[in-house]
């Protein structure tokens, strides 16, 4: 089974992005200091400010997950965390966020609920739930379906930009774990799980240890901040060279937006142990492994490059899983 088997084509949304890229480009100017298809997009208000970073994000059909189990104080938080980890790439610290609720009709225990995640998420990365939207929308949403948008804000020194640029052959490649799928690939996991291998949300395959499908589907998206802060704390800013956060289009598709031509990250993934709910998708749906790792993260949540006598794993639960060397290809895996 491959992803648009789901209903979700990555091609046809990276060829109609690049079609857009020059109308985009058309309204910067010498402010802009990044290039479409960053994690963030980077902006110097005047020459020597410090630079805002900002990022915009949903966590897609995962709300589905949620409306299942009758659980909503998740997503919130998974995409406050989510939006965090799109601006930490790029070495920036989170300012505010801004959430938008759109559904087809208010349900008044749902939005607080909701709203309790949004709160949770910016108390733990430190930034301040600025304001937000709710729309309702009946016709566009049926009864009892909501989605879920969120924009945040950051800041960062310009001698403090981690862009990839100082990325070297010889560097070492570091994973930090995931919990789970996090935001992203959930059209396929429901596409397997629920539709073709027919499991409900309150199952509990034992291939799970004793989780339920809805469980593990809702694990919260981890936050890479207080990792990243620790590193930079102990070694600081310039200890990291690249930071690639492993979301929609996994390892193949964002990988190389952060790595310099001519060099390729060489990935080993026997290096990491592959959270079961990966496995049970894996099996379940008859995924290839390319297949896998372009949709789902895998387990690794954020890579790190990082100069070789630099040992994340004493102050994290990194894992080593590559090593960047000379080549054409920006990434490669063994499939």
């Amino acid at each position: 089974m491959k992803y648009a088997d789901s209903g979700v084509n990555i091609d046809a949304a990276a060829r109609a992005l690049a079609r857009a890229k020059d109308a985009v480009k058309s309204t910067w100017d010498a402010r802009v200091r990044n290039d479409v298809g960053a994690f963030g997009g980077l902006f110097q208000p005047a020459p020597g400010e410090p630079l805002l970073v900002a990022s915009v994000d949903g966590v897609g059909t995962k709300v589905m997950i949620a409306r299942l189990c009758g659980r909503y104080d998740t997503v919130g938080e998974d995409l406050v965390n989510h939006c965090v980890d799109d601006i930490l790439v790029q070495g920036a610290e989170p300012l505010f966020f801004l959430d938008y609720f759109a559904t087809g009709r208010l349900d008044e225990d749902v939005l607080p609920a909701v709203l309790d995640g949004f709160a949770r998420g910016c108390r733990q990365a430190g930034c301040a739930l600025l304001g937000g939207e709710t729309a309702e929308m009946p016709g566009v949403y049926a009864a009892g379906e909501f989605d879920l948008a969120g924009t945040i804000v950051g800041r960062v020194l310009p001698e403090h930009v981690i862009d990839g640029s100082r990325i070297t052959a010889g560097d070492a490649v570091w994973g930090l774990p995931s919990t789970g799928l996090h935001t992203n690939g959930y059209s396929l996991a429901r596409k397997v799980l629920l539709e073709a291998a027919g499991f409900t949300v309150h199952d509990r395959p034992a291939e799970l240890g004793g989780a339920s499908v809805g469980e593990a589907l809702l694990a919260v998206h981890r936050s890479y901040l207080p990792d990243l802060r620790a590193v930079w704390q102990a070694h600081g800013r310039g200890a990291v060279h690249g930071l690639a956060h492993i979301t929609g289009g996994g390892f193949y598709d964002n990988i190389p937006r952060v790595v310099p031509d001519g060099l390729c990250v060489h990935v080993d993934p026997s290096a990491w142990a592959v959270p079961p709910i990966f496995s049970l998708i894996a099996a379940r749906g008859a995924v290839e492994p390319v297949e896998l790792h372009r949709v789902f993260n895998m387990g690794i949540g954020l890579v790190v490059m990082a100069p070789p006598d630099l040992d994340l794993g004493a102050l994290t639960d990194a894992v080593r899983i590559g090593e960047v060397a000379r080549g054409e290809r920006k990434v490669s895996l063994p499939f």
